[in-house]
């Protein structure tokens, strides 16, 4: 059995399609992938359309939407600026899911050949199973774009055609590379988060010092003995960034599936099974065009003056018979009458009469030969067909209406979608208060930023939250809050309590009063360094025994919100149904001189796109964990390596997008 990636090219060119000959781009597309494609990819088909965005997406979709759809399409031509260079456009509105990465890469390859690369406008990212990348017209420019993301299109087809992603990235991602041929960036993100960043604004503070070497310890404190006899030290090993996720992954539940009504609430669910069309659409064979329905002649000839014996809109309602040498007025997508074979476009006629009361149409003048049946007719289920898969499992329902759109238009009012995980989120700690208390604070208190910003940013996710509050440092109190919080929701995220103080008794609550496990209690990253994972037993309104899942982050505001976005998301995210998890990952170029610590770090950004098309990012500032002011406009996490020293202005590092990226450099 042939296991190579099938590919299909689509050369989009209204004088290629004239002229077969004149294209240039599929032989030397086809050369690119055998020659440094690594002898993974096998071309099974190639087509030439006109410059016309329906032709595109009418040969796109024959393709992705069919059995034996090809693992990956290259289109080439249509990515510029002129007039009749639709081709993004078209591919945008047919993808499930876009791939800005592939973007970037192919854009910063050719701006490093010519500025006038910044006039291309390449598309990417995935109809159902199959990965689409546009590229450009000249063969030279196609054959760069190509280029510059082959080494990576093996794995990206692999995983949107459904393959086992813990064991596509065994191994990590210096693995990845390693077999792909690419050279290593140094940081990676997982399902493949290794996150590791560094920042290069400076933190205003000196390095944490230690100077025994730690050990290890069975359970977490017990704070029954006493503060005196707490452990010096965590009991927790260091895991790295990619260690924790894999845990994650591992150990947060599956997704449950649930029937839910297709209306508004349904946005954001992801499909638990195939939908199928209901009914046909059309439902009835309808104009495409204001015109006249005729019974065509043999012959096909129409010239003549005809009488106006039926109107028919498209409100419903029954209009009667048309005998040959009868027409009836039509409106776009109304019904055509009983024995109508044809429709006239109403640029094609010449009024000739009204009737008596001059309300109506009585005689009207056609003036066409050669017609033939079906002319401009929309068949009986020639949009969509009774029992075809419309949605595939695993696709999202997306606000921007199509997927509801399309539910609707077969008549599907209910289906079947992986269930949403219900979100607490809890502060702890005596200092802290209520964000809005009034009055001044007194010594010691500490208004409560994390709970108000961490429902936010769960909401944006489109998640619902149940605010549980703020609990003290008292064991039994904290218990109880848990087990409370633990019946309501299926996802609980607390701040602060998880360092190595007297009242830090989230973890010996989580392992002593709850039974739960604490699958890692320290990552090796900066901020965000005691962020906990565990997960408790508890059992669900049916009796049955079940497994919540418990992130206990920092309560260091920056600490929480980075930590929220690195590991409670992919959480949410698995147990959502939706694929991939976690944030999207994209390159971007230093705006400016980043300073680097001994840890991985997430050095919050904001990324914008400079007047290249280039993606750029500036510092927010500080970085210290405390500091709130470093969350201010931040769109991104900078993943930055381990190490000493400085990245310099223009170095190309990671970052995890959580906002929408700027048009322009702030």
């Amino acid at each position: 059995m042939d296991s190579k990636l099938t590919v299909a090219i689509l050369v989009v060119s209204t004088t290629a399609a004239q002229d077969p000959t004149t294209d240039l781009s599929t032989k030397v597309l086809s050369d690119v992938l055998a020659d440094d494609g690594n002898d993974q990819w096998k071309v099974t088909d190639t087509k030439i359309v006109t410059d016309d965005a329906v032709d595109i997406q009418r040969q796109v979709i024959t393709w992705t939407d069919s059995l034996g759809a090809p693992n990956l399409i290259v289109t080439t031509g249509g990515t510029g600026f002129a007039v009749a260079d639709h081709t993004p456009e078209a591919i945008s509105l047919i993808l499930h899911k876009q791939a800005p990465g592939l973007v970037h890469a192919m854009l910063s390859t050719s701006l490093a050949v010519t500025p006038f690369a910044m006039m291309s406008r390449p598309a990417a990212g995935i109809r159902r199973n199959t990965v689409i990348i546009t590229l450009p017209g000249s063969p030279k420019g196609a054959k760069e774009n190509l280029q510059a993301v082959i080494k990576t299109l093996p794995h990206a087809c692999l995983q949107a055609s459904g393959a086992n992603s813990r064991k596509l990235h065994a191994g990590g991602v210096q693995k990845l590379e390693k077999d792909a041929g690419i050279a290593s960036s140094g940081c990676s993100h997982g399902h493949s988060h290794n996150h590791g960043h560094n920042h290069g604004s400076g933190h205003g503070h000196a390095p944490l010092v230690r100077h025994t070497k730690p050990n290890t310890n069975p359970l977490s404190n017990d704070p029954l003995l006493g503060p005196s006899r707490r452990y010096r030290e965590s009991p927790y090993p260091m895991v790295s960034v990619d260690d924790a996720l894999q845990m994650i992954a591992d150990f947060s539940p599956e997704p449950h599936v649930v029937r839910v009504k297709v209306d508004e609430n349904i946005v954001g669910s992801v499909l638990a099974d195939d939908v199928k069309a209901r009914e046909n659409v059309p439902a009835f064979r309808a104009s495409i065009v204001d015109g006249y329905a005729v019974v065509v002649p043999k012959d096909g000839n129409l010239k003549g003056v005809f009488p106006v014996t039926a109107v028919s809109h498209a409100a419903p309602g029954q209009t009667p018979a048309l005998k040959e040498g009868e027409i009836a007025r039509i409106t776009t997508g109304a019904p055509l009458p009983p024995g109508a074979t044809s429709v006239i476009m109403v640029e094609d006629t010449i009024l000739k009469s009204l009737t008596d009361d001059g309300k109506e149409e009585k005689e009207v003048e056609i003036n066409a030969e050669g017609v033939k049946e079906n002319e401009n007719v929309r068949e009986v289920g020639s949009d969509i067909q009774a029992e075809s898969i419309i949605l595939k499992r695993g696709e999202q329902i997306s606000g921007v209406g199509g997927e509801i759109g399309l539910l609707a238009a077969v008549g599907v009012a209910e289906t079947d979608v992986f269930r949403k995980p219900v979100i607490g989120v809890l502060s702890t700690g005596d200092e802290i208060i209520p964000y809005d208390r009034p009055g001044d604070l007194r010594l010691g208190e500490v208004r409560d930023t994390n709970r108000i910003t961490l429902i936010s940013a769960a909401k944006e996710w489109g998640f619902e939250v149940v605010d549980l509050g703020i609990a003290q440092d008292k064991s039994n109190t904290l218990e109880e809050t848990l087990r409370n919080g633990l019946r309501r929701v299926d996802v609980l995220i607390t701040t602060g309590g998880v360092s190595m103080g007297e009242l830090d008794l989230l973890k010996p609550t989580i392992e002593r009063s709850l039974g739960g496990t604490i699958h890692f209690g320290r990552v090796a990253m900066k901020p965000g360094k005691p962020t906990t994972f565990a997960t408790i037993p508890v059992k669900d309104n049916a009796g049955t025994r079940v497994s919540k899942t418990v992130f206990s982050l920092p309560g260091n505001p920056a600490s929480a919100l980075v930590t929220f976005h690195l590991f409670v998301l992919p959480s949410l995210h698995k147990q959502s149904g939706v694929s991939p998890v976690g944030l999207p990952k994209v390159s971007v170029s230093l705006a400016h001189q980043f300073n680097m610590d001994s840890r991985p770090e997430y050095h919050r950004a904001v990324v914008s796109a400079n007047k290249d098309g280039v993606l750029v990012a500036n510092s927010t500032g500080g970085q210290r964990s405390s500091k709130v002011g470093s969350l201010r406009a931040a769109n991104a996490l900078v993943c930055m390596p381990g190490g000493k020293g400085v990245l310099e202005k223009g170095a190309k590092v990671d970052a995890l997008v959580m906002n929408a990226v700027r048009t322009h450099a702030v």
